[in-house]
């Protein structure tokens, strides 16, 4: 009976879809998270009788016939790269890209990652780094001495030093952007590389045509909304269980059968 494996391609499914609802609500909190979706398709078809062949001497042909198909499979888990709101933190060295980019990341490898987490701070010399440790790229090295840092939608990053009214530029941020942002490989850290999927980096300075402006003084929020992913969870355990009633309901006919052999 075809049904129980069918069901169980469902029951398979269902359970990958679970984990990815579960990891979006697990990060609804996290700067700069993007929700994932499961997305389906179905297998192979065997044909009992196949759409289209000829039935009878007189060329007649079968209009739909039987197919029977093999169950479902899990066919992409597709990154939804929506724009977060943005949150004021009231922090100087926050930073949030309003619109279309990603800001660079120096690792210790010399590869250079990406994000959308601007919840940046200074190492003990003065450069502004990632949580954890890493140099944000281009490298700006704030003067120890700096009173205020101011850091424009375009970017540019000035500093006020004692003793001087005008302000001195130290440093212009840079964006990077990608043909298809859903293809980058998610790292962890809030970290993403590029692959194949996602072509190569083209970058440039915030406020230019094809980039977003950067926020000082917020960070993005996931784009993760709890009414939808609950919903969805809800969607998901129901056709989780209506593929166990189906290996269920597949079980007794199999019992049935063998009671009428006895």
């Amino acid at each position: 009976m075809r049904a129980l494996n069918i069901a169980a391609t469902g029951m398979a499914a269902q359970e990958t879809n679970v984990d990815v609802i579960s990891n979006n609500i697990a990060n609804m909190n996290t700067i700069g998270y993007k929700r994932q979706e499961a997305n389906f398709e179905d297998l192979l078809y065997e044909d009992v009788k196949r759409p289209g062949a000829q039935s009878s001497d007189t060329g007649t042909v079968i209009p739909t016939g039987i197919q029977i198909g093999a169950g479902v499979q899990t066919s992409s888990v597709y990154r939804v790269t929506l724009q977060g709101s943005l949150t004021n933190t009231g922090n100087q060295l926050d930073l949030a890209v309003n619109g279309a980019g990603y800001f660079q990341v120096l690792l210790p490898s010399g590869e250079y990652a990406y994000t959308r987490a601007g919840n940046f701070s200074l190492n003990d010399v003065g450069t502004l780094v990632t949580s954890d440790g890493y140099p944000v790229y281009p490298q700006i090295t704030i003067p120890q001495t700096a009173t205020q840092v101011s850091i424009s939608k375009s970017g540019q990053v000035q500093v006020t030093l004692p003793g001087q009214a005008a302000t001195s530029q130290v440093g212009q941020l840079q964006l990077a952007n990608f043909a298809n942002p859903a293809g980058l490989e998610a790292t962890g850290s809030n970290l993403f590389m590029v692959s194949g999927a996602s072509g190569p980096a083209v970058t440039g300075a915030p406020a230019s045509s094809g980039f977003g402006t950067v926020q000082q003084g917020f960070t993005e929020a996931s784009n993760v909304d709890s009414v939808t992913e609950i919903s969805n969870l809800i969607i998901a355990q129901r056709a989780y269980e209506m593929n166990s009633k189906v290996i269920t309901t597949a079980d007794q006919m199999l019992q049935s059968t063998n009671q009428m052999k006895s």
